[in-house]
């Protein structure tokens, strides 16, 4: 795909391009957000510390850089952000807006480890785009992360330090390689993160194999921002820096994969099932075959069901469909479906987003494209998990569905109320298998997890390994 690096200068957006380079695609342009008349700003979302070098990016990888100056703050904080008039994240739409109207990209390379808070927002983004967001680093292990940067001739430096045992006069402006073991031993002691996820450090990538030409930084000053005794907090300012030719060209060798081999959890997963099939085809098979071109049509219209509800506030409704429906179409027959959904919702005092799982039964998967046009009308920012297989129907039946419900806002006998929590990631990683359609990848109440259906592939790819590879 063709791909817009969002850059802070940080070691985790540039290894990321890196990463996104591995992958087989192609980084077309650069994207920046920068503050506005001061070194750095008190953002939730971005690093703005050391964004005076940032022009030098573009003439390190010979691509156009797009920058546009922050103008919002942090409004919605909520753990799933919804369109903000003057939150900062619609400065990062606009931008993304631009960049794809300018270069046509088709997915977003972002440089997120753990934060759920800046994942969701920019996933928000590239969803109100259409663009695919591509985070490679998502969920690594910090540890193994850190080392895998540092020996891939990633060469930054710390530019700022805010945590306990890093020291603005000692540590500011010195090598990540070299402060690693360090970084290391204050992750055992006092929980830092070694990537530097809470906040304890940030860098600023002087060097990397993408880069055509090498960054330089010919003065700087150290700007001390809080003298606290245990913890200072300090940051570097860069006033002159250039670039300059490198003495090796790593930009024309090829890339390293993605990941070491052998060190994908998902792949190694995928190898020991792969194992298990290869021996399991050895055994004999006395299963029968099983044939769906039965003309189902003598059973006559099915109506929707109800289960009886659970003490622990689960209910089924099952047998939804669009057979009523006077458009034949996958699309008119799904319409009608939801709204025979809402009249049974509406008759037992239930809401859409009381669902938490759906069984969709489709009669040919051509129409999961166009189907899905319709269902992500119906639910909000964090869907229903669900499973989707195709089933033989009754005659002109196109789809059905079956719904688990559960009603989290009555308290129970102790007071304290059911919690909902949903998984739901929509950027390519190494993590989870990304949506291909508008569900969950697993929602929670309480200690229950419903799960979509997830077909066993590669999630950083959505490609699916051959045996023996």
């Amino acid at each position: 795909m063709k791909v817009v690096a969002l850059i802070s200068g940080g070691k985790d957006s540039c290894y990321n391009m890196m990463q996104c380079a591995a992958a087989g695609h192609r980084i077309a342009a650069l994207a920046n957000l920068r503050p506005a008349n001061t070194d750095e700003l008190d953002s939730y979302m971005y690093q703005t510390v050391g964004h005076q070098a940032i022009e030098l990016y573009a003439e390190a990888m010979e691509l156009p850089l797009y920058r546009h100056t922050i103008q919002g703050s942090s409004l919605d904080t909520s753990k799933n952000y919804s369109q903000t008039e003057g939150d900062e994240v619609e400065d990062l739409y606009q931008l993304l807006h631009l960049v794809k109207e300018k270069e046509g990209v088709e997915a977003v390379s972002v440089g997120a480890i753990l934060s759920d808070y800046q994942r969701v927002r920019v996933e928000n983004v590239c969803l109100r785009l259409d663009l695919q967001p591509l985070a490679y680093l998502w969920r690594r292990d910090q540890e193994s992360l850190l080392s895998e940067m540092i020996s891939s001739d990633l060469h930054a430096i710390l530019i700022k330090v805010a945590a306990y045992g890093l020291d603005p006069e000692k540590h500011l402006g010195k090598p990540l390689a070299d402060m690693e073991p360090y970084l290391k031993q204050l992750s055992e002691k006092y929980g830092v993160h070694i990537c530097g996820e809470g906040g304890e450090y940030e860098t600023f990538t002087l060097d990397c194999p993408l880069f055509k030409k090498k960054i330089v930084i010919d003065a700087m000053e150290t700007v001390i921002h809080s003298a606290d005794a245990f913890a200072p907090v300090g940051y570097l300012r860069f006033t002159k820096m250039h670039t300059e030719n490198k003495d090796t060209i790593y930009f024309l060798l090829p890339m390293p994969p993605a990941l070491p081999h052998g060190s994908c959890p998902c792949q190694n997963t995928i190898d020991k099932m792969t194992e298990e099939v290869e021996y399991a085809d050895q055994a004999e098979d006395n299963q029968q075959e099983f044939t769906s071109n039965c003309d189902l049509s003598c059973q006559g219209e099915l109506l929707p069901s109800c289960s009886q509800r659970s003490s622990r506030g689960y209910q089924w409704i099952s047998g939804i469909s669009g057979l009523q429906s006077k458009d034949p179409t996958i699309q008119g027959q799904t319409t009608a479906a939801f709204q025979l959904l809402q009249s049974e919702l509406d008759s037992r005092g239930w809401k859409m987003k009381h669902i938490v799982l759906v069984h969709l039964y489709v009669k040919n998967m051509a129409d999961f494209g166009p189907l899905n046009t319709v269902y992500k009308k119906h639910f909000g920012v964090n869907p229903p998990a669900r499973v989707c297989v195709q089933a033989p129907l009754l005659a002109g039946q196109l789809l059905q569905m079956d719904c688990l419900l559960h009603n989290r806002d009555k308290p129970l006998e102790d007071g304290s109320f059911h919690h909902r929590e949903a998984l739901h990631v929509q950027s390519l990683s190494h993590w989870a298998p990304a949506n291909i359609g508008p569900y969950s990848q697993a929602l929670r109440v309480r200690l229950r997890g419903p799960w979509q259906g997830v077909l066993v592939g590669l999630p950083h790819a959505v490609t699916y390994p051959t045996c023996g590879g």
